[in-house]
């Protein structure tokens, strides 16, 4: 559905010159659109419904229909529905029908898909990769910027938004002292990352070399080569860089270190409530969706090494 013996009425065929001519619609679009109301008018012939006096019950069963028996994605259905609604509408301004039975008519939703994390032995290799850069300032600094992303799982706003100590107008910095970074979060609520060994020992190696790059006045924890604070773009650039320089198999940006973050630290701790705390999530479902990571890894384990698992 459709298939060959499926015949647009004249109605669909005047409105698919409409948007060819009117709309200059591109010719996969094009094609999409008179893939969409074929399969509109086979529903209709195979029901014996008349498009013209479609209702809206009619076209919500043939919604389920579609996305039950033929297994339609949610992305498919919602462009089905874009193309009929549209149809509806066009019909309407032309008053060949009084109502647009696909008004109010939704997708299912679609599954969120999970998020990607590095496996830990490539995570290791990018934290533990030097010579990204000749100079030793750069250096310094993108292997410190990779230690808080992975080790402490900041995002990269929070990241750039570090301040190198605690001030009158400062709202996050870290605190060697203590071995924390007090962070602002989401919804401007502050907390406090730990940070590792790897990190503060990053941290050092960074702070010994940040004057010879940051200017005068200058408050930013991470500075570019002009001196003043990075840029979250700033640090998208240079981390896909050097986990290329790295030899990672895949693009690296760092919403996935933070991911990686609380994937391998869910495996190693199973706390979930923990996790929650250190990524600062207000609601415990966002920080559920890493148990499915977690599961996915033991899946793999399984598969690889139970006899059970292996294909005779």
């Amino acid at each position: 559905m459709p298939n060959a013996a499926t015949i647009l009425a004249p109605e669909a065929q005047a409105y698919l010159e409409h948007l060819r001519v009117q709309r200059r619609l591109a010719p996969r679009t094009l094609a999409l659109y008179r893939d969409a109301l074929g399969r509109l008018a086979a529903l209709a012939q195979r029901d014996g419904v008349e498009l013209l006096k479609l209702q809206p019950h009619q076209a919500r069963r043939w919604l389920a229909q579609l996305h039950g028996q033929q297994d339609l994605a949610p992305r498919s259905l919602a462009l089905l529905l874009s193309a009929w609604r549209g149809y509806y509408r066009w019909l309407g301004r032309e008053q060949l029908v009084s109502l647009n039975p696909i008004d109010g008519l939704r997708p299912p939703k679609a599954a969120k898909p999970l998020p990607k994390a590095l496996a830990v032995d490539d995570a290791v290799q990018l934290a533990d990769f030097q010579g990204g850069h000749a100079d030793r300032r750069l250096e310094a600094r993108d292997a410190c910027i990779v230690e808080l992303l992975y080790g402490c799982g900041l995002r990269v706003a929070e990241l750039v938004g570090l301040d190198l100590q605690a001030h009158r107008d400062a709202q996050a910095w870290v605190d060697l002292a203590s071995a924390e970074a007090q962070v602002l979060g989401k919804g401007s609520k502050r907390r406090s990352v730990p940070l590792g060994a790897a990190a503060l020992r990053a941290l050092r190696a960074w702070l010994d070399l940040r004057g010879e790059l940051a200017r005068p006045q200058e408050q930013a924890l991470f500075v570019g080569l002009r001196g003043a604070r990075l840029g979250a773009a700033q640090v998208r650039v240079l981390l896909k860089a050097r986990a290329l320089q790295a030899g990672l198999p895949t693009h690296v940006h760092p919403h996935m270190l933070r991911h990686s973050f609380a994937s391998h630290l869910l495996q190693s701790s199973g706390d979930l409530r923990g996790v929650q705390e250190l990524l600062g999530h207000a609601n415990i479902s966002t920080t559920q969706v890493y148990t499915k990571l977690d599961f996915q890894h033991l899946a793999k384990v399984y598969d690889a090494a139970h006899p059970r698992a292996k294909k005779r």
